[in-house]
């Protein structure tokens, strides 16, 4: 009778555990559907961003990427669900940023100046193209190249 009463309770501990971890995976994931204002904004290329990839002010997750599709002109259009508490000024800067050389892509916003702010189905009129590793690998060449020729004097 002890035994089994033993092993009923540890059972229960053991679903209580499960219950405890899914809820902190749900949470910690953000899975769970977020209520905001999507706006879109175009770039030329969007390497490796991908729907669901974060959307961050100053490294804060404030949103994340709801698709994107090619435009006629061969555009990337890509829209951005951003969490309703945060007011984006009008003339704020889209910027697909690497999360370092093994992490995903994600979109980061420069907020302006402005005092208007951008509404539901808005675009974001500024944005920065996504430069590659071997973008930047090979300006940084030209630069290093470019100064040592500039530099000799001949």
């Amino acid at each position: 009778m002890n035994r089994n009463l033993l092993e009923s309770v540890l059972g229960g501990v053991v679903l209580i555990v499960a219950i405890v971890f899914l809820w902190f995976f749900y949470d910690t994931t953000q899975i769970k559907t977020s209520d905001g204002y999507r706006v879109t904004a175009q770039f030329s290329t969007v390497s490796g961003l991908q729907p669901g990839s974060d959307v961050r002010v100053n490294g804060i997750t404030v949103g994340t990427v709801v698709e994107r599709h090619l435009t006629q002109d061969f555009f990337a259009d890509v829209t951005l669900n951003i969490d309703r508490s945060v007011k984006l000024p009008v003339d704020t800067v889209a910027v697909i940023t690497g999360d370092g050389l093994l992490g995903g892509n994600y979109v980061g916003l420069k907020p302006g100046k402005a005092t208007e702010y951008l509404a539901d189905g808005q675009r974001l009129q500024n944005t920065q193209d996504f430069k590659t590793i071997e973008d930047q690998v090979g300006e940084i060449i030209f630069l290093a190249t470019g100064s040592e020729s500039g530099g000799s004097g001949l």
